[in-house]
Parts: C-alpha cells; structure tokens; sequence
C-alpha cells in the first residue's frame, strides 16, 4: 500500500484517493484499473473543470489528490482500508475515493462513522448490495450495505436506481429500514433527499443505463441518465458531504472510454457539490 503523509491534509479539504481492489468482485474483474484512467478522462483536456454549479476543481486548494492505492488480495488487507481512510477522517478532511468495486465502501464507512457517527448515505445503483453474503463471500461487492447496516454505520440509507429486487434483499431492505426507490417507479420529484446530519454519497456506475455507461461487469438495461443523477445530486439537502466513492467503472468493457468520461463528469458534480 503507498503512503502519505495525512499532515498535509488540512480540515475540509477533499482527498481524492484511487483504491485499486476489485478482488471482491463476481462475475468479472477490471475496476481496480479505474482510477487512473477517470482521472485521464477528467484532465485530458476535452472539457473543463468547471462544475455546473459554477465551482472550478482546477488549481483548487481545498481539493488534494492523494494518488492510488493498490489492495493485497487478502481479506485482511482489504479490511485495512479503514487505516488508509482514518487519518483523513481525524484531521476532519473529506475523503473522495475513486474505486475498484463496492465492496470497497464498508471499510471506509467504517472510518468515516468512527469521525462523524453514524451518517446519511445516498446510494446509486443497479443493485442493492444487500446480500447477507455472497457465494461464500461475507465482503462480496454484493454485500457491503448488509455489513454497514448490521454495524450501524447509517443511520439513513436511500438507494435509487434499483432494478434487481430480489426476494432476499426485498427482506434484508426491510429489517434494515433501507429507502428503496427502483427505477419501474421512478420520478424524482418523489424522492425526498433532506438529509439530517452529515451525508456519504455512493455511486456505482452501472446505477446509469448500459446506454450511457457500458463499462461496467453488470449490465442492467433500464437505468438512469446522466442527467438523472446530476439532478438529484445537486438538488441534496440538509448536512454536510463528509465522503464520497464512484465504483464499479470496468475500464476491460468500456466503449472509447465513454464511461471514463462518465465518472469524471459525476466526480466534477459531486466535487462541485461538497466545495459550494
């Protein structure tokens, strides 16, 4: 794992980091070659740095690119995660991770809840990540809402763009009180997000129509847009962004890395938003 050094992370500065993991993931592997290329695509000079909410990310001093991290397949090193996102955390920065696949999200909710208590998270996706486990796998990146309910690690959790409800999550989203808005009723209008309290948003690619975003693992035709997203995105009220990941971006499926470019317009948004 590279180091840093966390004293150069002041208060309230966003600390991007790419944490290079996808070890966790079923069906295929690739987004732990992510985060360098959602970079490229941010500033290889095709569009600016602007946010549509009028903030510029270029040269902006409260936004610290921490580079990459790459993950042993171990379980133990994957759970280690939390120690990289912890100092951050306690210098009460906010930390901005660029993924690799979910699973990747419970150990840094861990380091995040263990800063500010349990905290608000909006979730966007395909699928709800509920699993109990998955093919044997307690950390799959099918599982990680499952670990950070049953740890108590939110105390609200909203989840849009869902379209694979199946029997067991439909259940675990309703021992865990998970606000689930699938897109067969979707109308954005009808989604309240005023959040209480600080808020952790979530974003795995495939949330967006295969259309918009084709490099991912799992395609789910019926998605959102990336209008859809940015709208929701700026339209989020109440407590402050304290982390934010973009996951689940599989460079191996990608269509002349449209989706990169996908990524690196959604972390211009969010950015955008956590900097007004």
């Amino acid at each position: 794992m590279n180091q840093y050094d966390p004293n150069k992370i002041s208060e309230n500065q966003i600390a991007v980091l790419g944490i290079c993991s996808d070890h966790n993931s079923s069906y295929l592997r690739g987004p732990a070659k992510a985060p360098p290329l959602i970079r490229d695509s941010l500033y290889c000079g095709s569009a600016n740095l602007t946010s549509e909410l009028g903030v510029s990310i270029n040269q902006n001093s409260r936004l610290v690119d921490l580079g990459d991290f790459a993950i042993e397949e171990t379980r133990q090193a994957y759970l280690e995660i939390e120690n990289l996102i912890s100092p951050i955390c306690q210098r009460k920065a906010l930390p901005f991770v660029l993924g690799g696949d979910h699973s990747i999200t419970y150990p840094v909710l861990k380091a995040i809840a263990a800063a500010n208590g349990p905290v608000n998270i909006l979730h966007f996706d395909a699928h709800l990540d509920l699993y109990h486990e998955f093919e044997g796998n307690p950390y799959s990146h099918a599982c990680p809402f499952a670990r950070i309910m049953e740890s108590k690690l939110a105390k609200r959790l909203v989840q849009v763009g869902i379209r694979t409800l199946n029997e067991h999550q439909a259940l675990q989203a309703k021992k865990f009180g998970v606000e689930v808005h699938q897109m067969k009723d979707f109308k954005a209008a009808s989604i309240e997000l005023d959040f209480d309290g600080p808020v952790y948003i979530s974003i795995d690619i495939d949330a967006l129509d295969p259309a918009y975003a084709p490099g991912v693992s799992h395609f789910e035709p019926g998605g959102l847009s990336v209008r859809e997203i940015i709208n929701l995105l700026h339209g989020l009220k109440g407590g402050q962004i304290v982390g934010a990941d973009i996951v689940e971006y599989n460079p191996e499926r990608d269509v002349n890395r449209m989706t990169a470019m996908v990524a690196a317009k959604l972390f211009k948004e969010v950015a955008g938003k956590m900097l007004v």
